[in-house]
């Protein structure tokens, strides 16, 4: 009976099964996202988990400048970073973590991933599964709209009211322009031809 033994084997000895188990929460970091089979998404989801708490708990540290902090804060994060580092060894992974995902999952208190079943894989029929982290649900910020915005019953497309007045008002302009042109053309013709000199035979 295996009272009080926590995770799984994976028929793996324990250095194997350690150093597998580090390279996909550092892959999960990294990427946000990774295929895998049920029981190591779930036993990478435990300890995922467990490493996101340690540095959302500093997360109201890290938003101060280092130089900023005190020495009993100093001391909290480099703690974190540590406990971090023991289930991570990639150090672009803990930097991720530290800079981006805790900020992210602060007013969060667990629950950082999620597991959707894919269905089994093609060759030995073992049960998939995509380990993904919660993205962000901080509502994104709507575009500001002018001083002199459209009103609630008009759509996004339509014109302003004023603009079909100021079409026509210019498109009059236009006709009456080419009519004075065009009245000034035969004058300026019989101009011409008064001007010029009879012929001498």
């Amino acid at each position: 009976m295996r009272h009080h033994r926590a995770g799984v084997h994976l028929s793996r000895t324990s250095s194997h099964r350690k150093a597998l188990f580090s390279n996909l929460v550092a892959a999960l970091f990294t990427n946000e996202a990774i295929r895998t089979t049920d029981a190591k998404a779930k036993e990478t989801r435990r300890l995922a988990e467990r490493t996101i708490t340690w540095a959302r708990r500093v997360g109201d540290v890290l938003t101060k400048k280092p130089d900023r902090r005190s020495t009993e804060e100093s001391a909290r994060v480099v703690h974190a970073v540590r406990m971090a580092r023991r289930v991570v060894r990639d150090r672009y992974a803990v930097l991720k973590l530290f800079d981006e995902l805790a900020p992210r999952y602060l007013a969060r208190r667990g629950g950082y991933t999620r597991i959707v079943k894919l269905g089994q894989r093609p060759g030995d029929a073992a049960p998939m599964s995509l380990l993904e982290l919660i993205p962000d649900e901080a509502p994104a910020a709507k575009p500001a709209e002018p001083k002199g915005g459209k009103g609630k019953g008009e759509p996004k497309g339509a014109p302003k009211a004023g603009s079909a007045k100021e079409a026509s008002a210019s498109g009059e302009k236009a006709a009456k322009g080419s009519k004075k042109e065009g009245a000034k053309a035969p004058a300026a013709k019989a101009e011409k031809k008064s001007t010029k000199a009879p012929k001498e035979k």
